[in-house]
This record gives structure tokens, C-alpha cells and sequence, in this order.
């Protein structure tokens, strides 16, 4: 399993909240008065927990098994959980990626956010047929498509920019094909106080580039596209129903 994210963990809450607030509201649509009597509702790829605590909103009496295979990723998700009564009653913190992940033998709904890219077409195939396995008639599983569905160039472009205190914090992010289905992300955050760059830390990683469609074939499954909520548009998201 390559860790994608402890290089630049520091900064990701910075994301997650911009990303919470507009991909939470259509997924608290997708989630809303699911029968979750079958099992657990799983989480691959919980991050520090943002999304975990939608679907447990979303979802009052799930269960949920939140999965993250990032230790740093997992420390602030584990964190996050602990605090919260409710949260640390009902959520089972897990680590493994989704290639390898123990899955329980029934499952309610599957949320997978940020992670199909990173993962081969064969390797998404198997993981489809593994959730299909546990997962009832009509029961979801609801993907982050990321507004990437086939390689392209995308020149480095400053997507977010926050202050914390003296320091401003930009992030910047650019992406190129490879080979195939892929792109090669390339992100850096810039740190500045008074205007001048004190620090910078880069990373990269590959993508597999992917549309809803796309991951409906792969798994046999139907499949629509949630594209706003509540009369706003939103980053695309995926639901694939067994």
C-alpha cells in the first residue's frame, strides 16, 4: 500500500473542510432514510473523519466501519472519533486499503471518496465483486468521481489559499497523462508569512481516470450521477446500486 498522504497530512484538514461542505449535502441526499438493518455502512478511505461524521448524520443509526490505511490520516480520524459520544459508540475505526481490506460478511451502503483512482482497473473489478457479495438489493455505494473522467493536462493551478494565524497557506496542484488511464497529480503547499514563502512541500501521485459509467461496467451495477444539491451544483458523485 503506498501512503499517499502523510507528506502533506498537516495540511489536509484545510482541504477536507472546503471538501466536506460541498460534497456533504449530496451525500447526506444519496444517504437519507437508507434501511441499514443489513450490517455496517463502510467508509474506505475515511480520511481524518470529515466524511464519517455526514454519513453518521446522514445515517443516525448505523453502524459504521470507517477504513483508512494512512496511519497519520488514521491518528486524526481516530481523534476525531474519540471525542464524540456518539461517534465513538458507533464507529469502528479500521486500518487497510481497499485492495486487502477484512470486510465483514453484510453490509448496508458503501461511501468511497478519494480513493477509486488510486486504484487498477482490476483492482477496482475485484473490489466491486467483494462489496456486490455483502451488500443487499438496491443497497449503494456512493464514489467521489473527481471531475476527471480521461487523462489531460491540467497546468498547475492555486486551488486553495487559507490563513492560520501570521501564515498563509496555498495550495497548488497540476496534473499530466501517462500511460493508459492515467494522470500524474502533482501538489504543493506554500506556506507564507509577510508575503514571503517560508516553506514548501510537494508530493505526487498517479490517478486512474474514471467516469460513473465506467465504474458501472466494472461492476455490473446500474449507476446515476448526483450533479447538485439543493438547487446548487456540486463536485459530481457516483452511485452504483446492486
Amino acid at each position: 500500500m503506498i501512503d499517499y498522504y502523510s507528506t502533506s497530512a498537516e495540511f489536509y484538514e484545510l482541504v477536507a473542510t472546503r471538501h466536506t461542505a460541498s460534497s456533504g449535502p449530496p451525500l447526506t441526499r444519496v444517504l437519507t432514510g437508507l434501511d441499514v438493518s443489513h450490517g455496517p455502512v463502510l467508509e474506505i478511505g475515511a480520511g481524518t473523519g470529515r466524511v464519517t461524521e455526514v454519513i453518521a448524520s446522514a445515517l443516525p443509526d448505523a453502524e459504521i466501519l470507517a477504513a483508512e490505511p494512512s496511519a497519520t490520516m488514521r491518528a486524526m480520524l481516530t481523534s476525531r472519533i474519540a471525542r464524540d459520544p456518539d461517534l465513538r459508540r458507533r464507529v469502528t475505526v479500521v486500518d487497510g486499503a481497499a485492495q486487502d481490506l477484512a470486510l465483514p460478511e453484510r453490509l448496508s451502503a458503501v461511501v468511497v471518496f478519494g480513493v477509486a483512482g488510486h486504484l487498477t482497473v482490476p483492482e477496482r473489478v475485484a473490489l466491486w465483486k467483494r462489496l456486490a457479495d455483502r451488500l443487499p438489493d438496491g443497497a449503494p455505494i456512493v464514489v467521489e468521481l473527481m471531475g476527471v473522467s480521461s487523462p489531460r493536462v491540467i497546468p498547475p493551478v492555486m486551488s486553495l489559499r487559507e490563513t492560520i494565524g501570521r501564515q498563509t497557506y496555498e495550495w497548488w496542484i497540476g496534473g499530466e497523462p501517462t500511460e493508459g488511464d492515467g494522470m500524474r497529480f502533482t501538489t504543493t503547499w506554500k506556506v507564507l508569512r509577510d508575503g514571503r514563502t517560508v516553506r514548501e512541500v510537494s508530493d505526487t501521485y498517479d490517478w486512474h481516470t474514471f467516469d460513473v459509467a465506467r465504474l458501472a461496467r466494472e461492476a455490473g451495477m446500474t449507476s446515476r450521477r448526483i450533479t447538485e444539491a439543493g438547487g446548487r451544483p456540486i463536485p459530481e458523485i457516483g452511485v452504483l446500486v446492486k
